[in-house]
């Protein structure tokens, strides 16, 4: 079953332009970009890398990037938009490089799109490097969990319903209609902390431009969420010790 992505693939690039759309522009990449100029990362994979558009921003920043993405559309756009950058065809859940290939592994608005979730963050904690970082953007679970159809109803915005209950969701807007995935913020917390990842920075960030019209909207609730993890130098697994004692062992 198609999840929308090819059918929606012209219309995606048409709202994205060159500078993203408001989310993006006006709320995401600020802050992604202060994460990633604290770090020293000298190359990065973008999963679900779409047009290429932040691809092309981390190269700027002399990072060697690699962008994957699983719509053949959007990589042929990515690869017209940057003809020296590297663009390929894949998907999260089975990444076609050996571990530990990357410093930075990026999921920007993309872990919503992802259908099996569980082996695709293990698959980004394997390219990971020791001491690299996996740089994640996604919409909050509040957000996801809005049902647009009780609100109405309601006459008010959208309410969050069903929270608990991970599913699929279809959402369109300005000619895109594509599957969205809700789930818990639990979901999301418990399948990175099994892959021995060390949470170091999260926000709530709000917007820093924009139509005031639109910053207004954006202010009364998060509408997305950064996290930071890093994989640490030296994966540990603890357990009990053989004698009972209590201690553990590395």
């Amino acid at each position: 079953m198609s999840d929308g992505w090819a059918e929606s693939a012209k219309a995606w690039i048409a709202d994205m332009g060159t500078t993203g759309d408001f989310g993006r522009a006006c709320v995401l990449d600020r802050p992604m970009l202060e994460r990633i100029g604290a770090g020293r990362f000298s190359s990065a994979l973008d999963v679900g890398c779409g047009e290429g558009r932040f691809c092309r921003m981390l190269a700027e920043r002399g990072i060697r990037t690699v962008g994957i993405d699983p719509t053949e559309a959007l990589i042929d756009e990515a690869r017209r938009r940057d003809p020296q950058g590297d663009y390929r065809i894949g998907r999260a859940e089975q990444l076609d490089f050996p571990d530990a290939s990357f410093d930075l592994v990026v999921s920007y608005l993309s872990l919503i799109d992802i259908p099996d979730l569980a082996p695709a963050i293990a698959e980004m904690a394997r390219v990971l490097r020791p001491g690299g970082s996996l740089l994640i953007a996604n919409l909050t679970s509040f957000n996801t969990a809005a049902s647009p159809g009780l609100g109405a109803r309601l006459g008010l915005r959208p309410a969050v319903d069903r929270y608990f209950e991970e599913r699929p969701e279809w959402v369109s807007w300005r000619g895109i209609r594509v599957q969205n995935w809700h789930r818990p913020l639990e979901t999301y917390m418990a399948l990175l902390l099994r892959q021995g990842l060390e949470l170091r920075h999260f926000a709530e960030p709000s917007p820093y431009a924009g139509n005031p019209l639109r910053v207004a909207l954006y202010r009364r609730a998060p509408w997305f969420l950064i996290m930071e993890w890093r994989k640490p130098d030296r994966m540990i697994s603890s357990r009990v010790d053989d004698d009972g004692d209590g201690a553990t062992k590395a």
